[in-house]
């Protein structure tokens, strides 16, 4: 596996056990909970009198409870302590939850089983926010996305794997349930010992004094998470993700029978398409993002959720099938007409991959340390309420009289809705997937010295200027946001000017033009360096019509004088002769004849800022450029 893959972190001690654990404490949580749904079927309603899809909505409920009453005492636990330790006590406690489960199922206790749910819930309360709160500490900013993709599958993987299990366990009668209940002590024991091997973790702020008031604190958390926009309004985003996954996981059961006709066989096959799409689209997005936290995929995951959701609509059975006797798996995979349903469950999973992942990566990425898992803790909070609420809209809509093909048709068009009015609040992630698109439909990029760019802290990058697209290829490749100068009447351009203007670019033209306009863009500039940010200068000033590099002029140094930063040089290579550039006159004026070309981005070492001239500079870009315009 290559050393830059996601899969050979799960070769590393400092993420390896960490996946281990969670992957084994998400099993088990499933085994439990598929079991009990299990033996309520069977056995709940006679023991205690009650309905079963009563008693399954109370067991629902109460596992969801704790993360509205405990999940803000969980995220000041998470920053104020050591991770591994904290991890640690959280899976001794499964332990402890687990033997109790294994006396209920061993006495068919069903009020136990049901009562230990409300422990579960608060387990898992607990332990997410060090799960979500860990990674940017043991992560590289560019492991984030890939982390994230390989802990989204593993969640998913071993809700599959333990639902199965728990349902196939039980069905066995006594022996199953026996079973059952070695099986979840020995997976707690075995996530415990795996544990043991997660390295220390150090507290964010470990001065931190515990407010033990839910409600208090709870309003006190929500205020971290709303302190930067972009953060709280990706958490919504999470949540919407996750409400409308609730309506589709909620509704599957019914669907597979009443309107397709199909038996538990047919159940678990959708249910597991839908599990391994979003493996596939969570571990796709390190690839398709650049190894970088791409927002861009947030807005083509919400894209295809609508649409796919449509299509699912179409592709049902209207009315039901009318028959007496269900299908089995073989039965409905052998009729071509299902096999529509198949692809649209295993989209709808993939475009949610595509969605949730660079979300959840940007929460942690542009989090303050400090907060993170008090925020991830709002995360978790936010999550439940619209968890319920999407099972309170499902149940309201089902009793008008909507059919379950229906009821996905209105998620479909509320997914639009909502991700519209998201991306009109935050024009960042629409601009990011215009600028992914244009980038993956067009060109090959080839990159080179990425490695070169600080992680954090001010920098001038300069580079050669080929096309119109320039600033867009660049902004691409490299994983930091990038401020760019460029020519007023570039910054104009339609469409174009809404990418630039929602990425804070610095229009600047010639003294003879608006002198005004060049010394605003000088001091924007010296304000983004002082505030830290990289912008990305191109010193020719204006596109070549040659493919040559034209002379550097002295602004460079300028801005140098002024903020004394690391300059980066730049070269991009093979957008000569494209459609964007003024290879045989005006750009953009001809058919587009090289789709996909291959292009290069490469980036040298940083200069010395008190070695930095305009003509050493010039030469520098032009070595990196190489013959290949």
């Amino acid at each position: 596996m290559a050393a830059n893959s996601q899969f050979s972190l799960l070769g590393e001690r400092r993420f390896g056990p960490f996946f281990g654990t969670q992957f084994l404490g998400a099993f088990n949580d499933n085994v439990f909970k598929q079991a009990l749904v299990t033996l309520i079927a069977f056995h709940g309603a006679h023991l205690l009198s009650m309905r079963t899809d009563t008693l399954i909505n109370l067991s629902a409920g109460l596992f969801i409870l704790p993360f509205f009453l405990f999940s803000a005492t969980a995220g000041q636990l998470a920053d104020k302590y050591e991770k591994s330790r904290l991890i640690r006590l959280i899976k001794l406690l499964e332990i402890v939850i687990m033997g109790c489960a294994a006396v209920g199922f061993w006495f068919h206790s069903t009020a136990l089983l049901i009562g230990l749910l409300f422990l579960m819930g608060t387990q898992s309360t607990l332990f997410a926010p060090v799960k979500y709160g860990i990674m940017p500490q043991i992560l590289k900013d560019q492991e984030l996305v890939g982390g994230n993709a390989l802990v989204e599958t593993g969640t998913f993987l071993a809700i599959l794997l333990g639902t199965i299990a728990g349902n196939n366990l039980v069905a066995m009668n006594d022996i199953g349930v026996a079973l059952a209940a070695t099986t979840v002590v020995v997976v707690a024991v075995l996530g415990y010992l795996v544990s043991r091997r997660i390295p220390p973790v150090a507290a964010v702020d470990s001065g931190l004094r515990i407010n033990w008031n839910p409600v208090s604190e709870t309003w006190h958390i929500v205020q971290f998470a709303r302190a930067k926009r972009t953060v709280f309004l990706s958490i919504l985003g999470i949540s919407w993700f996750w409400f409308i996954g609730a309506m589709y996981v909620a509704q599957l059961p019914n669907y597979t029978r009443v309107t397709i006709g199909g038996n538990e066989t047919v159940l678990m096959i959708l249910i597991t398409l839908f599990s391994v799409g979003i493996g596939t689209g969570s571990l796709l997005c390190e690839r398709m993002g650049g190894h970088k936290v791409e927002i861009g995929l947030v807005p083509f995951g919400s894209i295809g959720l609508t649409l796919f959701g449509i299509d699912l609509f179409l592709a049902s059975p209207t009315g039901g099938t009318g028959v007496a006797t269900l299908m089995d798996g073989g039965q409905f995979l052998h009729s071509s007409t299902n096999w529509r349903v198949l692809v649209d469950i295993l989209l709808i999973g993939m475009f949610g991959g595509f969605y949730i992942v660079p979300l959840y990566a940007l929460v942690q990425q542009r989090s303050e340390r400090a907060h993170l898992s008090r925020i991830i803790a709002a995360n978790n909070i936010i999550n439940a309420l619209f968890m319920v609420v999407s099972a309170a809209i499902a149940i309201a809509l089902l009793a008008a009289g909507l059919t379950i093909p229906q009821l996905f048709l209105v998620a479909a068009i509320l997914n639009a809705a909502v991700a519209i009015y998201i991306y009109t609040l935050v024009p960042e992630f629409l601009m990011r997937f215009i600028v992914w698109l244009l980038i993956r439909s067009i060109y090959r990029v080839q990159k080179q010295g990425l490695e070169q760019i600080p992680e954090q802290g001010p920098a001038v990058l300069v580079c050669n200027h080929v096309s119109f697209v320039d600033a867009l290829v660049i902004g691409g490749c490299i994983r930091r946001p990038v401020r760019f100068v460029m020519d007023h009447r570039i910054y104009k351009l339609p469409l174009l000017n809404f990418v630039f203007r929602t990425a804070r670019t610095i229009p600047i033209a010639p003294a003879k033009e608006d002198p005004q306009l060049l010394e605003r863009a000088f001091r924007d500039i010296g304000d983004a360096l002082d505030n830290g940010d990289l912008v990305c200068i191109f010193p020719e000033g204006h596109i070549t019509a040659t493919g040559e590099l034209q002379p550097f002029r002295p602004g460079i140094e300028r801005i140098i004088e002024r903020n004394p930063v690391p300059v980066i040089p730049m070269a991009l290579r093979g957008l000569w002769g494209t459609f964007f550039s003024r290879k045989g006159g005006a750009a953009m004026r001809r058919f587009p004849t090289h789709l996909w070309s291959k292009i290069a981005l490469v980036i040298g070492a940083p200069l010395v800022p008190s070695a930095v001239s305009a003509s050493e500079l010039q030469d520098v870009v032009l070595t990196l450029r190489g013959d290949w315009k």
